[in-house]
């Protein structure tokens, strides 16, 4: 065992002299609590490393004893479904307000077990060897780096805790291990898999002006920027709430407390669409406030990735929102400057583009090491200053992710959410999931897409001139543009997470509305071409119906939106015959 004497501390940085062999990044523990903490950097004959915990009555000659294994946090069933922090122990079995100091874990807990694979039988790293049933079916899994073993005893169905033995191998050259339900995995270091795949189906969010205009797959990356008040972690709640990944895990990294607060009260009370059953069952909360320790801030990342690739081990594709990244960042920039390292831009360390781009980089649409498929889609929220996409954390992001939702206040302030400006907003996963949403029945897709998006360029156009010249003063075909663009706005872009109709909007649905939009359009050209003034097309009364139509036809009622064409076309076959009869 390595042990240490603390010579220097600053807030959550120690320097400590010793004469024994420390490694980087080997998690420690530190004082009479024994707090934990992570060797971050080695000297002749001392080293420095960062405390996770509150560090108030630390003092020099305290001691620091190493464990000799890598900063990690144990795997298992007892994740699913908890609110922990940023070192995964589980907040609601704390004593109080805050976990007490050198507290590993929340107790032990058991779980239902059932087999799945007999005495005799030869096991490799990652293979499945048993089913756990609570909270929601899981699979218990030969830890990664396990070498390959004969089964030599299982254990029967039954109730057993995450550390009690389920299984026994045998090792080539007689040695011999115990496999548990729980397992411990460095959190700064990726877990295997057999091979990493292309992107191919999207993740499905239920926001129209994500799902049809900037789509990301699964096992995608986004970026989520936006200045204070634009609605991030509103949307970002949605996501967790409505998308169509199997475990959601949810970090609120650095954020205020009462946003947390309202996270924690309400996503527990939630009920999952698809199952019918609490949304928490497929949901891991790890929640580390902005008056928490700030080097655990910079671990909850991290830890928050390492439970994602453990389900995703297991074969099932997880959404991992993180809010906010820039917090993260600031966590870095604070210790950074405690350990007198030169500064980059804005202050932040020089390898802040390396760090997100680890992070990020752990996303992916893979095949597990048991043969099965899986993946890990990251959504980070940025929150720059000013709401500054210029800014450091925003644009080292950028390199790293494959889909921009770049938040506008402008459009926030008017009320217009999801605040998602459609111009400034990208999705580099286009291309691969044209071929999914034709198989939806929609084979256009990708041209409509790309009409929408010309459509509201042309509009910023129109209305820069419109204020100069007057919007009467335009052409009937600009005017016709601007109506248009208005409708596309109101129709497909604007989305109450707060209706009860309209928070989650299904493929079908999305396809229908869009394909409705674009006949209106097409119809609407061709009057105007024949003569038909913009603001008659402006009085027909389903035009006030497409305005609307996100709130007043929810899932149930698609069929309804179809039987909308036929009003369609008469409504534009009426305004055809009042050209034809005109004097």
């Amino acid at each position: 065992m390595s042990e240490a004497r603390i010579r220097w501390i600053s807030g959550p940085v120690l320097r400590a002299g010793t004469q024994d062999v420390f490694h980087v990044h080997e998690a420690v523990a530190v004082g009479p609590s024994a707090l934990l903490g992570e060797v971050i950097k080695l000297g002749p004959d001392d080293f420095v490393a960062q405390i996770y915990e509150d560090t108030t009555g630390l003092k020099p000659g305290d001691r620091v004893v190493g464990t000799g294994q890598a900063l990690s946090v144990p795997l298992g069933p007892g994740i699913l479904g908890t609110i922990c922090d940023g070192l995964l122990r589980p907040l609601l079995a704390a004593d109080g307000p805050f976990i007490r100091p050198g507290v590993r874990t929340g107790g032990a807990r058991r779980f239902g077990f059932e087999p799945m694979v007999p005495a005799g039988t030869r096991v490799q790293s990652g293979q499945a060897i048993g089913r756990v049933a609570s909270p929601r079916p899981q699979l218990c899994l030969v830890p990664p780096g396990t070498a390959p073993g004969v089964v030599r005893w299982m254990a029967p169905a039954g109730e057993f805790s995450g550390t009690e033995p389920i299984c026994r191998l045998e090792h080539e050259g007689g040695a011999s291990s115990e496999i548990a339900l729980t397992h411990s995995w460095p959190v700064r270091e990726s877990r295997p898999v057999r091979a990493r795949l292309a992107i191919a189906g999207p993740m499905i969010t239920g926001q129209r002006i994500l799902d049809t205009l900037f789509p990301i797959g699964r096992g995608s990356r986004a970026a989520l920027p936006g200045g204070f008040g634009t609605g991030k972690t509103v949307l970002q709640e949605a996501l967790a709430k409505w998308s169509d990944a199997d475990i959601i895990v949810y970090v609120g990294c650095g954020e205020r407390g009462n946003e947390m607060s309202e996270v924690l009260d309400e996503l527990p009370k939630l009920q999952d669409p698809r199952s019918g059953r609490p949304l928490m069952e497929r949901t891991v909360i790890i929640a580390n406030t902005s008056n928490m320790p700030v080097a655990a801030r910079e671990a909850s990342i991290y830890t928050a990735i390492t439970v994602a690739e453990y389900f995703r081990d297991q074969g099932l594709h997880v959404a991992l929102m993180a809010d906010s990244t820039s917090r993260w960042a600031e966590a870095l920039r604070e210790v950074s400057g405690r350990l007198g390292e030169l500064p980059g831009e804005a202050g932040y360390p020089a390898y802040l583009s390396s760090r997100l781009a680890q992070f990020y980089e752990r996303a992916g649409r893979v095949r597990t090491l048991a043969g099965s498929e899986g993946s890990v889609t990251i959504i980070g929220a940025i929150s720059p200053p000013a709401g500054d996409f210029t800014e450091p954390v925003t644009m080292h992001t950028r390199r790293c992710v494959r889909t921009f939702w770049a938040l506008d206040r402008g459009r926030a302030q008017a009320r217009f959410y999801p605040a998602i400006h459609p111009l400034q907003s990208y999705s580099g996963d286009v291309d691969a999931l044209a071929r999914w949403w034709q198989a939806q029945g929609n084979p256009d897709w990708s041209a409509q897409r790309k009409r929408l998006l010309e459509l509201l360029e042309a509009q910023v156009r129109l209305e820069r001139m419109a204020r100069i010249v007057g919007k009467d003063a335009l052409p009937p075909a600009q005017q016709l543009t601007l109506l248009c663009a208005d409708l596309v706005n109101d129709a497909i872009l604007r989305q109450s997470s707060f209706s009860e109709t309209d928070r989650y909007c299904s493929p079908q649905r999305q396809t229908e509305i869009l394909s409705l939009v674009i006949r209106f359009i097409d119809l609407a050209q061709g009057a105007v071409e024949a003569g038909v003034h913009p603001d008659r097309i402006g009085e027909l009364p389903l035009r006030r119906t497409l305005q609307r139509i996100g709130e007043e036809f929810g899932e149930t009622r698609i069929a309804q939106i179809r039987a909308l064409w036929k009003q369609l076309d008469s409504e534009f076959s009426s305004l055809s015959r009042e050209r034809v009869d005109a004097p």
